[in-house]
């Protein structure tokens, strides 16, 4: 039976962990909290995934919450008008909703790692509660087959090379600031099932409100991405949850009001549930040397880490466990050498480009044929139907988002199928 070790407990290592379970491997899991600590701490994340990335934990029989998280059946699109926030109330400028084909769900990573942690453990897996160092992944790679190192943060991460060709971005380009809230009112354009709301408010940042499931039940999660410097960028040294949620708030009351009418009875689900930070979206060479000559493969964000302006987080960490576990369920009992670990992860980076390249361009003022197709989203619905379905699959933006010649073409043939709504 080959040995494995997966280092970090997050999306993307815990799925691993437990895909390779599964099919009979003897993995060891390192975390660096056990799962109460993970359980009562604070909110990690803003995940929300869709149909392609739901599915793999589907595959794996590990979507426990499926039927108590809100079906997100909707994504919607709104454009503050160019300087109505400043001074009077904020206009929308655009404002369509797309509706998915599959729908997306948020669970809390709070509730889902540490679900899937006693899972692992339940079902025989190893798992091991201590914050790891370089010294000891030298240490552990003489006794595993595979060393999968999936902790984002910290020392580890500096064992993997920045890939600077992939890497435009050197510092960071948003400044992030989220809140999980009970109390959220409907969008009264569409009371009757949810949606994922992106408000973009130009030369500003963005304001994304999701339902979410969270350890107190279901939730909303408010989260403003500001462009550092500018009037979002204010939550540095804010550490009362409360002063976090109030400033939350007089935000979104300045510069997007039409989400601020559906706060009058919102509260914070718990002290945990605000986060703030912000780190440059970085590629990173995927094989780490270790001190005595072993080699470690990164994971998801190890490797991969993007804005979460364009929600793909938890959908690409999903995606790359999956595509892991595929190659070395097809590997056998061949050597894990380092040929391996690049053409593994050039599996997963062949979809992982398309979020790349689609996040840094989102993080860049939009040129005019992205406008026009925003903009086109509220006269012909399979505009904002394609736009919202490219969430999860963000390939397709290929086809019509990135050079002007395929969006006029591709709106051209929209307007010439059917009348505007």
């Amino acid at each position: 039976m080959r040995k494995i070790l997966v280092v970090g407990a997050g999306q993307s290592g815990l799925q691993l962990a437990l895909g390779l379970q599964s099919h009979g491997y003897e993995v060891t899991l390192m975390s660096n909290r056990t799962a109460d600590e993970i359980r009562s701490g604070r909110v990690m994340s803003t995940q929300c995934m869709f149909h392609t990335a739901l599915q793999h934990e589907r595959d794996l029989q590990l979507n426990f919450w499926e039927t108590q998280a809100p079906r997100i059946e909707g994504l919607g699109v709104s454009v503050a008008a160019p300087g109505s926030h400043d001074p009077g109330p904020t206009q929308r400028a655009i404002d369509w909703l797309g509706r998915l084909d599959g729908y997306a769900q948020s669970v809390d990573q709070r509730v889902k790692m540490a679900g899937w942690m006693e899972t692992f453990a339940q079902r025989g897996g190893q798992l091991v509660i201590h914050g790891a160092a370089v010294g000891d992944l030298d240490y552990f790679s003489r006794a595993y087959d595979l060393v999968l190192v999936s902790a984002g943060k910290g020392e580890l991460v500096s064992m993997f090379e920045r890939d600077a060709e992939r890497s435009p971005y050197s510092t960071p380009q948003r400044a992030l600031a989220v809140a999980y809230v009970h109390g959220l009112g409907p969008r009264p354009e569409h009371p009757e099932f949810d949606a994922v709301r992106c408000n973009v408010v130009p030369g500003v940042g963005e304001l994304f409100v999701m339902p979410t499931y969270t350890v107190s039940g279901r939730a909303d999660i408010l989260f403003w991405e500001g462009i550092p410097g500018g009037p979002l960028d204010a939550f540095q040294g804010v550490k009362d949850p409360a002063q976090h949620l109030a400033l939350t708030l007089d935000l979104m009351r300045r510069f997007t009001p039409w989400e601020y009418e559906r706060t009058a009875h919102v509260e914070l689900t718990d002290a945990g549930g605000t986060l703030a930070g912000r780190y440059p979206p970085t590629v990173r060479k995927p094989v780490g040397r270790l001190p005595g000559g072993g080699l470690v493969l990164g994971v998801a964000d190890v490797v991969v880490a993007n804005d979460p302006i364009t929600g793909q987080g938890s959908n690409s960490a999903s995606k790359c466990a999956a595509a892991y576990l595929a190659s070395i369920l097809e590997h056998g009992d061949k050597p894990f050498d380092e040929e391996w670990m690049q053409q593994t992860f050039d599996r997963y980076w062949n979809t992982a480009q398309h979020v790349t390249k689609w996040t840094n361009a989102m993080l860049a003022p939009p040129p005019e044929h992205v406008l026009n197709l925003l903009g086109a989203g509220v006269r012909f619905q399979p505009v904002a139907d394609r736009f919202a379905n490219a969430f999860n699959d963000p390939a397709d933006f290929e086809n019509f988002f990135y050079e002007p010649a395929k969006t006029e073409a591709y709106l051209a043939e929209v307007a010439a199928a059917g009348p505007a709504a």
